[in-house]
């Protein structure tokens, strides 16, 4: 489509008909069209907007949806009692119905009217990354203030049209990830769009645009101004959304895997760490096939994988003593405080994530009671899949993940005769795992 030959509404926005698009209208949440239709009946601008608007153009299922108005977060409030508002960086109203949350935003403002504006609704960091924004302007303005052309698109249910005053359906239809505005400005305002940019282009198998890709990997350092729980959501939508493997092969390339896991891209950037690496890798691609197949996923037991040959490189560095459990202990205490500097993760991520990691060696442990209690553990499963990925790196025996893999499958009288056949290459493998626990071996072991 020629955009010149488009029609345009008086705010300047190009109108696409959706009569020109594959797009199914069936799939548009009924709950987001109620609010849509309730704002625009009492007066106010209502469109969705966003993601959910360019997921609907790829034909995908959005998770979410998106509203945007001229109506006030208090206004909205007003009109749904089954609303509240909350942010404080962004003020914003959620609708809920039942499970389901329709998150309406009011347009954004340029923010540049610094004489009319309340320091307490627009604050900077002498970085420039924006600190509260409750700005409030035109539909024109909220368009500019997107992060990305293509989630700036406004869909209006109602007349079937999508509003588009960036080009962002020129770059959707060549799938090109854009930032609206000078990128580098973009950046500084929110580092976050570092990493939504390579988020948006595994997901969505989108080119980052030129002008947009060349400043990131020189600027990754702003991520260490942004909260650290921000970054650890951001860290499960980058991780946990069906493109785990490319999106870390993006965050390698441009150099940001070291401002998220320093010790990770530490230990890779030596390139002695072969077993490391594909330890990761069968990682990414076991949690992106779970995805993929409506499985469920947990984010530690990925944590676990990226942060491991810390764990073994500290292990190696630390004064030994007799008590193995103590040792992995302080190494795993080491690790975390270290992660902490960059993106704490929290008790619920670390706590399984430790779990993971201390049943490894009683994997060796295949005599008497043993075995038994061990598969009774909550956290067996997890620390299950771990072995047998480090079995696949080769730095595990074949053998030993194969023989959990039939214990657990065989009857509780074979379980009982397979415990008490192996006591003698129990102990001699429990010393190897002890000794493989104390030392990196020079193969990069994990």
């Amino acid at each position: 489509n020629h955009e010149s030959d488009l029609p345009v509404n008086e705010e300047g926005f190009n109108i696409h008909h959706l009569s020109e698009h594959d797009f199914n209208l069936d799939s548009i949440s009924v709950n987001a069209i109620k609010v849509v239709h309730r704002l625009k009946s009492h007066g106010y601008q209502a469109y969705l907007v966003g993601g959910c608007v360019r997921d609907l153009l790829l034909s995908h299922h959005p998770k979410d949806f998106d509203v945007a108005t001229n109506a006030l977060p208090e206004e909205v409030r007003k009109l749904f009692r089954n609303s509240n508002l909350i942010g404080r960086r962004f003020r914003l109203a959620h609708i809920r119905f039942g499970r389901e949350i329709i998150e309406v935003a009011t347009f954004r403002g340029s923010g540049n009217d610094r004489d009319n504006l309340h320091k307490t609704s627009h604050q900077v960091h002498e970085n420039g990354r924006i600190l509260r924004d409750n700005v409030y302007g035109s539909m024109n303005e909220d368009a500019l203030r997107r992060d990305f052309t293509v989630n700036a698109l406004y869909l209006d249910p109602e007349q079937e049209e999508v509003l588009d005053r960036v080009g962002g359906m020129h770059d959707h239809h060549n799938k090109l990830i854009r930032l609206i505005g000078n990128p580098e400005d973009r950046y500084r305002e929110d580092p976050v769009r570092l990493l939504r940019a390579i988020r948006f282009s595994a997901k969505l198998d989108f080119q980052i645009e030129t002008e947009t890709l060349q400043p990131i990997a020189g600027m990754g350092s702003l991520l260490q101004g942004v909260p650290q729980a921000r970054l650890y959501e951001e860290l499960l939508k980058l991780f946990l959304s069906g493109h785990a493997f490319k999106t870390f092969e993006s965050l390698c390339e441009f150099d940001l895997l070291k401002h998220l896991f320093p010790q990770t891209s530490q230990l890779l950037e030596q390139g002695d760490h072969d077993s490391f690496r594909h330890l990761i890798t069968l990682a990414l691609q076991s949690t992106d096939n779970r995805v993929q197949a409506n499985k469920p996923v947990t984010a530690y037991f990925l944590f676990a994988a990226l942060l491991w040959g810390a764990i073994q490189s500290e292990l190696s560095r630390q004064t030994k003593t007799e008590n193995q459990y103590m040792d992995m202990q302080e190494a795993m205490n080491t690790v975390l405080r270290e992660q902490g500097k960059t993106i704490a993760l929290p008790k619920r991520a670390t706590i399984p994530m430790r779990e993971v990691w201390t049943l490894q060696p009683r994997f060796y442990q295949r005599h008497g009671a043993k075995p038994h209690r061990l598969l009774e553990h909550p956290r067996f499963r997890a620390a299950y899949d771990f072995i047998l990925i480090r079995a696949e790196t080769g730095v595990v025996e074949s053998e030993l993940a194969e023989w959990w893999t039939r214990f657990q499958t065989v009857s509780p009288s074979q379980r009982r005769k397979m415990t008490q056949s192996n006591r003698r290459r129990s102990r001699n493998n429990k010393k190897a795992d002890v000794s493989s626990n104390h030392a990196t071996q020079n193969n990069g072991d994990v």
